[in-house]
């Protein structure tokens, strides 16, 4: 596959994982992903999560392609930056959870998006 095949499905492959994580979390285990904002409770919906996701793996292809034309070690400090965002992520958005099970399952759904944004990435900037 070439560099730009691959970063297209990126995103596409990132908005599946996610699509089914959710499903999963929802339908089968039974999950209430639901987030407080505030002093406001609201549902996390697919749309939400698809949409997240899509954003999140646009963002990392516009940060590596522009690495790559500042530096030669683009492809280490993106994956240095990407894990960190990840690794963030968790604190801010899993940590809104109403419930136990909402906070588990969302720290799941970024974990997930997060390996398979960083995997793909990195594989197409070999």
């Amino acid at each position: 596959m070439t560099k730009n095949v691959i970063r297209l499905a990126v995103p596409a492959a990132a908005m599946l994982v996610a699509a089914a994580g959710f499903t999963i979390l929802t339908s089968a285990a039974g999950v209430d992903l639901a987030a407080r904002t505030g002093a406001t409770v609201r549902p996390v919906t697919l749309p939400a999560v698809l949409t997240a996701a899509a954003v999140s793996a646009l963002a990392g292809w516009l940060l590596l392609a522009l690495l790559e034309r500042l530096t030669s070690r683009a492809r280490v400090a993106w994956t240095v930056i990407a894990v960190a965002v990840v690794l963030l992520s968790l604190l801010a958005g899993p940590t809104a959870g109403v419930t136990a099970g909402a906070k588990a399952g969302l720290a799941l759904l970024h974990l997930a998006v997060g390996a398979v944004v960083i995997g793909g990435m990195r594989r197409s900037s070999r």
